[in-house]
């Protein structure tokens, strides 16, 4: 190993062979203030304390590793994504990874040897509340501080990249109503948004002539997106999103309550711009809940609302006759906007990563951090979510926290949420799934690790509990669980105009309101789920990129779908998640 030092960063390079040569060098990461390099090579030592690397390709028993001025030959097969020892682990010793601790050895762990569930168990250092200087060296905007987006602007001064109009249910009991508004206005209306169909005349007729099973399989049943596609009659209304739930009654009071907060923010968001809103009547999510909680985010709304109770009608087919003829009056009105240049600054980007594996931590999160920096350099907010994975790195959170009332707010619900999860038997240790596990992310801190990168360096301005709403620019955290439509659910709640949404293994989310931009941390994702990803981070690990370069790219493209130059692929596919938070335990 090389090492030294340039404007106070520290440089450590891994020198790699087989038995017989030098097969690659390679400069480590230190944090993601080293951006401008570019990994080189089969292995990566995140942070010079780690006693742990990753192994960006599948490394073979036996192939000498020179590490940490010392050098040593694998005990066993590394799969890719995986980590080994660097130097002889002790039972009971902590596992240290980006510089912090993810876990503790079960056993003594020979150097060389790989890390896995049999081997190491959970475990994150503690945390405390400390004064500390919130210093941070902001990334290179020049390429940006001229660039504006073509938005939709709002009466309360908030921009919209997208222009929707919502139908929602208040109560589950009207979620069949909502269906049927679907079915009747999303296609006539122009608003079929899927890139294909399928003509299942083919397979009825083929059934009734008695083909075979492998025939049907066989048969060629898409059609083209072009025949049944129609011109959209309100050409400055990007879709109606329809939002159906399973909450409003039945539950707790308070259940009701948040679900209505939820709605407020969703209607306030400046993607909306407007709504019609089905009420049964006689449920816990009252109309004048859900009013009240829009006032309390906006005292001045003034979007087209057009609330209809079944109770009060007199028949089902006239309630659905006028909220279809009611929500026909609110598109005229919403179609009356148009795209016109906006400020970088009203950009709020949802941060989410989800189907992780062990690249995110290294290539698309580190990227994604990057544009996020880069974004509140230029005065825009950024909301990181997804609590349960920042278990184990606190202490790094509560460091760039300016405020300490905001740095005690955010251990509190760290505290009280891993309280609530460990009180039914279900812990933090339990977030990583089995394809998490699988490919590389062992422990929930190990993942949070990797997760938190998302967040960049930028200082933290503010900590949001569940529906609430940044009231000043910057990074803020908000408190969501890890699911991914809970979370991506949440962010738009909490006001993202945007969100990105980091995966290695492939995950089919988006959001109603907030275009969703899938970033893949490998390459091979990218080949194979390419209907589903937007970007593709793995240049990183391959060498190809840095991380400055990849989230730069990333930036341009989010200034690109802010303008509705480019529809991400989870738009065009109609991924409209939606499932609302009832605040009791997720993961």
């Amino acid at each position: 190993m090389l090492s030294f030092t340039i404007g106070g960063i520290d440089l450590v390079f891994l020198i790699h062979s087989n038995r017989k040569k030098v097969v690659a060098i390679e400069i480590s990461f230190i944090c993601n203030s080293f951006v401008a390099f570019k990994i080189m090579s089969k292995i990566l030592q995140i942070h010079p304390q780690d006693n742990i690397a990753v192994a960006l390709q599948n490394l073979q028993k036996g192939d000498a590793i020179a590490i940490k001025k010392q050098s040593f030959r694998l005990q066993e097969n590394i799969i890719q994504k995986h980590k080994f020892s660097i130097n002889q682990i002790k039972k009971d010793e902590m596992i240290v990874m980006y510089g912090v601790i993810v876990g503790k050895a079960l056993e003594n762990i020979p150097q060389g040897s790989a890390i896995t569930t049999q081997n190491i168990i959970h475990a994150t250092q503690e945390f405390q509340i400390k004064k500390k200087k919130t210093t941070w060296i902001k990334p290179d905007m020049s390429k940006f501080v001229s660039k504006t987006f073509m938005g939709y602007h709002r009466s309360d001064g908030r921009v919209g990249t997208a222009n929707y109009w919502l139908v929602i249910p208040l109560v589950f009991c009207e979620n069949r109503n909502v269906e049927i508004l679907k079915e009747m206005l999303t296609q006539e209306l122009g608003y079929q948004n899927r890139k294909y169909d399928l003509n299942l005349e083919t397979l009825i007729e083929g059934y009734r002539k008695g083909i075979s099973e492998e025939q049907i399989m066989n048969a060629n049943i898409h059609l083209p997106y072009e025949k049944f596609k129609k011109k959209r009659v309100f050409k400055n209304v990007d879709g109606i999103k329809f939002l159906t739930h399973q909450g409003g009654c039945g539950g707790t009071r308070q259940d009701s309550q948040v679900l209505c907060q939820l709605l407020a923010g969703y209607l306030v968001n400046p993607n909306v711009a407007g709504a019609t809103i089905l009420s049964l009547g006689c449920q816990n999510a009252q109309i004048s809940l859900l009013e009240k909680s829009i006032k309390a985010i906006s005292p001045k709304f003034n979007k087209p609302l057009y609330i209809l109770e079944q109770q009060k009608s007199l028949s089902e087919p006239e309630f659905i006759t006028e909220a279809i003829k009611k929500t026909f009056v609110g598109l005229i009105e919403a179609n009356k906007i148009t795209r016109k240049p906006a400020s970088v600054s009203k950009l709020n980007l949802g941060l989410k990563c989800g189907g992780s594996d062990g690249f995110s931590g290294i290539s698309a999160n580190p990227a994604l951090g990057y544009a996020s920096d880069l974004l509140v350099a230029l005065g825009g907010t950024a909301l990181l979510a997804e609590f349960p994975e920042l278990n184990g790195v606190e202490q790094e959170l509560i460091n760039r926290i300016k405020d300490t009332k905001k740095a005690e707010k955010f251990a509190n619900l760290m505290q009280t949420y891993a309280q609530k999860a460990k009180a039914v038997g279900s812990g933090f240790e339990a977030n990583p799934s089995p394809g998490n596990i699988k490919d590389g992310l062992i422990t929930d801190a190990m993942k949070s690790a990797g997760a938190a990168k998302k967040g960049g360096n930028s200082p933290i301005v503010d900590v949001l509990d569940y529906t609430e709403q940044p009231k000043k620019v910057g990074l803020h955290l908000l408190c969501t669980p890890g699911n991914d439509v809970e979370a991506t659910t949440g962010l738009a709640g909490s006001g993202a105009n945007l969100i990105v949404f980091t995966t290695g293994l492939g995950t089919p989310t988006g959001n109603p309101i907030a275009p969703t931009i899938k970033l893949s941390t490998n390459h091979e994702l990218f080949k194979k789920m390419n209907d589903i990803i937007d970007i593709d981070a793995g240049s990183i690990i391959s060498g190809e990129d840095s991380i400055q370069t990849k989230g730069e790219e990333l930036f341009e493209l989010i200034l690109k779908v802010a303008s509705g130059e480019y529809t991400p692929k989870a738009v065009e596919l109609g991924q409209d998640d939606f499932i609302p938070w009832k605040r009791d335990i997720s993961l």
